[in-house]
């Protein structure tokens, strides 16, 4: 074994790592995309659902929101799983839960079992595919170029948006929700084999050259959770991820369903609001470059200014439902809706920066989690009760506002 590992290396030629680090981010991109566009595709099916059983609009929002909570208060604890028992543990359990959550929401015949299936299960199973275990993994290989990788990886949202909205539309069209769930289930088990196939050892130990050498600077701060806790960047970053996941989520669960009711044939609902991932890509390469240029703290604020447009010109789509407003919606809203992410990701873990950074990172996005899963329950209720989407664009609009603020006073986000 010796013997054959240098005649590896000098066959791989000197350029290995940085291939290695090109063959790490495209696994996290894809897995990014499977699991973000598998739990977005329930904005596709809550109709069909709603429609099947006569269930109120909260009722069936209430298992998008589980899947978001699940998934952000499972963060910390899929970074210590990270920590303990390495990626390919850790995403091979997510793809099996993702795989038996869906064939058993094929079968499902009442809410609490939708709840279990598509809401507990696929939002843990997100969790472990998502991006606390890629960042970890990712800032072995990137080190000070991480924004850029996850802005790469966090681009995967619009890419999983834009591939499974239309899919999903699709599947449903033509066998029935029941059985695009099913089929969805039989993929993601079948992308185990090739998962666990993978050369593991040799993608955890990340880049000596690039990881390693890039930050001959770093100094492990020490910083533990509940030093981290004690720290006003720990709950302003916390707030900020919670407030901007309630304004973004309370309208994307019912985006496609709203833009039925304005008039849009389904298909074409599905399909530009698909779309929103081409134009997320952009706006997260867009957003993250500007930050080189202009800085952290304006580039924010410029994310959040083009979310608010985003939000008035959808309000204004009820009553001027044409292509033109639709696409200009789609560019603003859906090329911000994520655009921060790697933003406060790099932010994060350069305020906590040391060897429980995994952890403390991974404890800041349970703000995401609760603040996606209130978001969209709170969106549905209100929905309910006023039978106007108004109060709802509304609401979402001064969650996004509230959130903004921690970049407007907080100090350690201001430099």
């Amino acid at each position: 074994m010796d013997k054959r590992t240098p005649k590896r290396d000098a066959l791989a030629g000197p350029h290995q790592p940085e291939r290695v680090a090109l063959n790490v981010l495209t696994l996290c991109f894809a897995l990014s995309l499977l699991g973000r566009g598998l739990g977005e595709s329930f904005t596709v099916f809550l109709k069909p659902i709603s429609e099947s059983f006569d269930w109120d609009r909260a009722e069936v929002v209430s298992v998008y929101s589980l899947t978001w909570l699940a998934g952000g208060l499972m963060a910390p604890v899929v970074g210590r799983l990270f920590d303990r028992a390495g990626p390919r543990t850790v995403y091979a359990l997510g793809l099996l839960l993702l795989g038996g959550a869906f064939l058993a929401a094929s079968r499902s015949q009442s809410l609490w079992q939708f709840q279990l299936s598509v809401g507990l299960c696929v939002g843990i199973g997100i969790a472990l595919i998502g991006n606390v275990p890629n960042s970890i993994l990712l800032g072995r290989w990137f080190g000070p170029r991480l924004p850029t990788a996850m802005a790469v990886v966090y681009s995967a949202t619009g890419a999983g948006v834009l591939v499974l909205l239309p899919t999903s539309q699709l599947l449903i069209d033509h066998i029935g929700w029941r059985d695009a769930y099913q089929l969805f289930g039989l993929v993601a088990l079948g992308l185990l084999v090739p998962l666990l196939l993978l050369p593991w050892r040799l993608f955890s130990t990340g880049s000596p050259d690039i990881a390693g050498k890039a930050d001959p600077d770093f100094v492990d701060d020490g910083w533990t959770l509940a030093s981290a806790m004690r720290h006003h960047a720990f709950w302003a970053l916390f707030a900020t991820f919670f407030f901007t996941a309630i304004g973004m989520f309370a309208l994307s669960a019912q985006i496609v369903a709203y833009l039925i009711d304005a008039g849009f044939p389904p298909l074409q609902a599905a399909t530009a609001w698909g779309f929103s991932g081409v134009a997320l890509l952009f706006g997260m390469l867009g957003v993250t470059q500007l930050d080189s240029v202009i800085g952290r703290r304006p580039s924010v604020l410029f994310s959040y200014g083009v979310s608010i447009v985003g939000i008035i010109l959808l309000w204004l789509l009820q009553w001027y439902p044409n292509v033109w407003l639709l696409t200009a919606f789609v560019v603003t809203f859906g090329s911000m809706i994520g655009s921060r992410g790697p933003l406060l990701t790099a932010t994060a873990m350069k305020i906590f920066r040391g060897k429980r950074v995994g952890t403390i990172y991974g404890t800041i996005s349970i703000g995401s989690g609760l603040g996606s899963a209130f978001g969209a329950w709170a969106g549905g209720l209100i929905h309910d009760w006023t039978q106007s989407y108004n109060p709802v664009i509304a609401f979402a609009l001064v969650a996004v506002v509230i959130g903004m603020i921690p970049f407007l006073v907080v100090p350690a986000l201001r430099r």
